[in-house]
């Protein structure tokens, strides 16, 4: 059965990708291709613009009555109109940006009341792998074991740290038994930082074009134990989020997340 879907933010390097992958795909019916009123790619065949063909559907600003699911990669800036939508539509929402606030984080659990909602800070199939193995590797080694996340981005990253570096930590913290947020160290700097006890060290980079590195290190007097992800493109997070929305179509209201769609 062919899925109706919405991609947010088209003309952008992870929008078409999503156009490719879908058309790639064959299981969607790409019903609208949205970007915001200046976007120079107004009026063009969102299959053109992804590079895979003219698929009469051209990108647009004005929303369409609704569809199955839409999948959202754009700004934080843009997520309370992207909600708003989606609950006025009746569509299901597979949101992928990153750097939400609390309040819309509260948004998005109050809209998975009356849709479909998944919200992830990564819907690569082997970043959430790597999720529940950061968990289950602080509650194996114990609280002898200090830990650290390392990630880094390429220059244009405007969110630090990044959300996975978080839900890596998040998920940390649980195995280790640690409060969180208020276990965390972001860096360090001046003549007295010596490591307290119950911390997790974050540190963010940002150069060049890095698509996505992750580290988690634990680490005691004696050993360390290295678990990292690294991204090579942009199409393992798409894969993820394509999959999610293939999963999500017809789902009864709820907050589901990519543990549900992978079966972890």
């Amino acid at each position: 059965m062919t899925t109706s879907l919405i991609i947010n933010g088209a003309a952008g390097r992870m929008g078409r990708r999503i156009t490719a992958l879908a058309v790639e795909n064959g299981n969607f019916d790409i019903t609208a291709a949205l970007e915001h009123t200046e976007s120079m790619m107004l009026g063009m065949d969102a299959g053109e613009v992804a590079g895979v063909g003219n698929i009469d559907t051209k990108i647009s600003s004005e929303k369409p009555d609704g569809a199955d699911v839409m999948i959202d990669f754009t700004l934080a800036a843009a997520a309370d109109e992207t909600i708003s939508y989606c609950l006025s539509s009746g569509t299901a929402l597979i949101m992928g940006t990153t750097g939400l606030s609390e309040k819309q984080l509260a948004a998005v659990k109050s809209a998975s009341e009356k849709i479909a909602v998944i919200q992830a800070t990564n819907m690569s199939v082997g970043m959430n792998v790597l999720f529940e193995m950061a968990k289950n590797a602080a509650s194996m080694l114990g609280d002898e074991y200090d830990i650290e996340i390392i990630e880094q981005h390429h220059r244009f990253k405007k969110d630090s740290p990044s959300g996975s570096a978080l839900t890596l930590a998040e998920r940390a913290a649980e195995g280790a038994g640690l409060d969180y947020p208020a276990c965390l160290q972001h860096g360090r700097e001046g003549g007295d930082c010596l490591r307290k006890k119950g911390t997790i060290g974050m540190h963010a980079v940002r150069c060049g074009d890095i698509i996505g590195e992750h580290e988690v290190l634990y680490s005691c007097l004696g050993e360390t134990v290295k678990l990292s992800h690294s991204a090579h493109n942009r199409d393992n997070f798409v894969r993820g989020a394509i999959r999610a929305a293939h999963w999500i179509a017809g789902k009864k209201p709820g907050l589901y997340t990519m543990k549900d769609v992978l079966g972890l």
